[in-house]
């Protein structure tokens, strides 16, 4: 038995710790990819709740966690509500304050529910905490930003679960494999325990070495056209021509067989495109152009992905809305943010629906996100598996230098790997990249400059569990665990 001291400030100052705790965690995640942070900060939290007495500890230890976790991670949000939306500087902090506070009420839940399993909470805590980051996923239509699973890819043997069972499988695999680590007890760590942590790291390894897809068709040349353009000017009518000018030089250099200009490059409606500047695009690419602008339908407008090389453009709406960004909730009442507080344009967004199909360009079937869609796992599946090829086309500009441009790269790795497919990602200032079907960042384009990202893309076809099945095999066996706890503990 290997001997290890609980350090006294466990004891002496458990939010404290919990709050360090939760801040470490970010390390874990991209741009630092230090997997074990985020693993060894569960541990913590864990260890933490193991010593609490009552229920109101363990709540208070995982909203400390929580409020560490999210203030560290994602406090970017007060870049895009003052530097870029133009929020006075107090609401903004209030603003993201107020979120990161009500995110921590999620750990904060999976404490609480670890607390009605008597003995058996520990094998609980792991199970709660899946579970909460499940809900997270969807209410109020998601913000699933520190899901524990991304900080694991690509790097961590754990990252091997995900074209199995997805994002959250990794996520309770990492969380299980930090239950194991918590559970010395008087300061013993025993052999059972290793035992179980090295079937994790190897079950994880082994699924990891599996070929999930296959190469199907000749690879396509690709151009990622990464414009730079300021996001305080971006919308500005006098810097319309500077920006369409941009994006025609870096084609004129970086020609291919598909060429990708970010989410909404080109500032103005589908429908005020010149025709002229059209075939100039065309032209000086010699192949398909996908580029992001707004279409109007209908009196609705849409934040979508067109091909310029037809008459006739093929398209791809944008399905999942940022709320407060693309479209306003509650609008009656809350209308009055964006007239008086905010300078956000396009807040008034139409969803382009869940049953759009892969757009068909450069032989290639591409199944294309934007934004955000690509936090959500089992919003891209639905094109696969079908689709060849995935490109996530963004403007994280609105998070000037912060973690944000990094942290959604990571997640496009996920993706990626979940999938079995490679992903392409143009965006206005970083992070423009090429990343493998394995998750592994193949190219990247430097942030923060006016540049074209160019490779080789190989469309593949296959079906991973996960495509096939999505959350529901992870999401079902988090229930029947706690069913079969919860019964245990009535015995």
């Amino acid at each position: 038995m290997l001997k290890i001291t609980p350090l006294p400030a466990f004891k002496k100052y458990p939010r404290i710790v919990a709050f360090l705790l939760g801040a470490l965690a970010v390390t874990g995640y991209a741009p630092f990819y230090f997997y074990p942070a985020a693993i060894l900060a569960l541990a913590g939290l864990f260890r933490l709740w193991q010593q609490a007495t009552n229920p109101r500890q363990v709540i208070l230890l995982g909203y400390s966690f929580g409020l560490g976790l999210y203030g560290a991670g994602v406090s970017w949000i007060y870049i895009s509500l003052h530097v870029f939306g133009g929020m006075p500087i107090l609401m903004a902090a209030l603003a993201t304050t107020t979120l990161c506070a009500f995110l921590a009420l999620f750990p904060a839940t999976a404490g609480w529910i670890s607390t009605h399993f008597g003995k058996s909470k520990l094998y609980a805590m792991p199970v709660a905490w899946v579970l909460m980051e499940w809900v997270l996923n969807w209410i109020f239509t998601g913000f699933p930003w520190m899901t524990i699973g991304n900080s694991q890819v690509p790097y961590s043997p754990l990252a091997g679960f995900a074209p199995v069972f997805g994002v959250f499988g990794v996520s309770l695999a990492a969380a299980q494999v930090a239950a194991l680590v918590a559970t010395w007890s008087e300061g013993t760590f025993r052999r059972p325990v290793l035992t179980a942590l090295l079937l994790f790291w190897v079950s994880g390894s082994l699924l990891g070495r599996i070929e999930w897809s296959l190469p199907v068709g000749a690879p396509v040349s690709v151009s990622l056209l990464q414009g730079n353009i300021p996001q305080d000017m971006k919308w500005q009518p006098e810097e319309v021509a500077r920006t369409l000018t941009t994006y025609l030089d870096l084609a004129k250099k970086h020609p291919a067989q598909l060429v990708v200009l970010p989410e909404t490059a080109l500032p103005m409606l589908r429908n005020q495109l010149s025709e002229d500047y059209r075939q100039a695009l065309i032209k000086a690419t010699g192949g398909d152009v996908l580029s992001g602008v707004v279409e109007t339908e209908n009196d609705h407008y849409y934040n979508s992905m067109v091909s310029l090389r037809e008459a006739k453009s093929q398209a791809y709406r944008k399905d999942h809305l940022v709320p407060f960004g693309e479209f306003i909730p509650f609008k009656s009442a809350l209308g009055w943010i964006y007239q008086d507080l905010l300078n956000i344009p396009l807040t008034d967004l139409a969803s382009g629906g869940v049953h759009q199909r892969p757009l068909i360009l450069a032989g290639q079937k591409i199944g294309i996100n934007i934004c955000y869609e690509d936090v959500f796992g089992e919003e891209i599946i639905r094109q696969l598996p079908e689709a060849t090829l995935l490109i996530n086309a963004s403007n994280d500009a609105w998070f000037g230098t912060s973690l944000a441009a990094h942290q959604h790269l990571q997640m496009s790795q996920t993706r990626a790997l979940e999938t079995g497919r490679m992903m392409l990602r143009a965006t206005n200032t970083g992070a423009t990249a090429i990343i493998n079907p394995h998750g592994d960042v193949v190219r990247e384009a430097q942030h923060f400059t006016t540049t074209a990202l160019t490779g080789m893309a190989q469309g593949y076809t296959g079906t991973t569990p996960y495509v096939r099945w999505g959350n529901w095999p992870v999401i079902s066996l988090l229930f029947l665990t706690l069913g079969v706890l919860w019964m245990r503990k009535k015995k």
